[in-house]
């Protein structure tokens, strides 16, 4: 599957995640199905999507979109809560919650119920994805790749794009467009068994345990390593949860 292919993408899971995933490929302009469990949720990624503080309309409000793209936008978002209408789609981006078997068990599922040249992707936070495609067949694990976004989605720029020894050049070069298609700046990954975590789950975890390291030898507290990153570095919150108010939001 050429990204030049891509004609419509099923997203997998909705809440703020998903519905911030769909909204960047809808305004890029491609059709995005939301599949989620019951009504309840996809009402709730609707608001998300249209009205939520990183939403379509907020993007408008701020001079971020225009009225006309926003429009266009939202037509191209639909939802449903029955897999089967996922079927056709030619990219499925998956963002359930963030459990192993249940990703594995999904993912199955939707080999038997999507076209056969599709390719999945999935928005794991870290989980290894040869795991993730440990029960699919050859064919689908060479169009199998990661394709984790930060959160907020529609203002987080940064996607990195995870592949294993069996995925196709092609798969790659196809998702990192579709990423780069909808405003992000792509960092490639090898995936790395017995590891939890990409580039930034992982230096992050290892910046956060010197941090504490910091706090039980006595060197200095948490509120002022927290200040020290807010002030020193930008970061919008410390390791320990006090906030600055510096950037990642409109």
């Amino acid at each position: 599957m050429k990204l030049e292919e891509v004609r419509k993408v099923g997203q997998l899971g909705g809440g703020v995640m998903g519905g911030g995933i769909a909204q960047v490929l809808a305004i890029a302009g491609y059709p995005v199905l939301i599949r989620d469990i019951n009504d309840e949720v996809i009402d709730a990624t609707r608001e998300s999507v249209f009205d939520g503080k990183w939403g379509i309309k907020r993007a408008v409000e701020l001079g971020k979109l225009k009225f006309d793209d926003a429009i266009a936008a939202m037509a191209k978002i639909s939802f449903t809560t029955k897999l089967d209408e996922l079927a056709d789609c030619d990219v499925i981006i998956e963002a359930i919650p963030e459990r192993l078997e249940l990703k594995q068990e999904v993912f199955k599922e939707l080999d038997r119920i999507v076209k056969p040249g599709a390719i999945f992707a999935s928005n794991t936070s870290g989980f290894c994805i040869a795991d993730l495609a440990r029960d699919l067949p050859a064919s689908r694990k060479e169009r199998f790749i990661g394709m984790h976004f930060s959160n907020p989605v529609p203002t987080m720029r940064m996607c990195e794009v995870i592949y294993t020894p069996e995925t196709s050049e092609e798969t790659i070069a196809t998702i990192r467009g579709l990423a780069e298609a909808s405003g992000k700046a792509v960092s490639m990954v090898k995936d790395a068994p017995g590891t939890y975590g990409f580039l930034l789950n992982r230096i992050f975890g290892a910046a956060r345990r010197e941090a504490v390291a910091i706090v039980e030898a006595g060197i200095a507290t948490k509120e002022d390593i927290d200040k020290a990153m807010i002030t020193g570095r930008n970061w919008p919150a410390g390791f320990f949860g006090n906030r600055g108010g510096i950037g990642g939001q409109w």
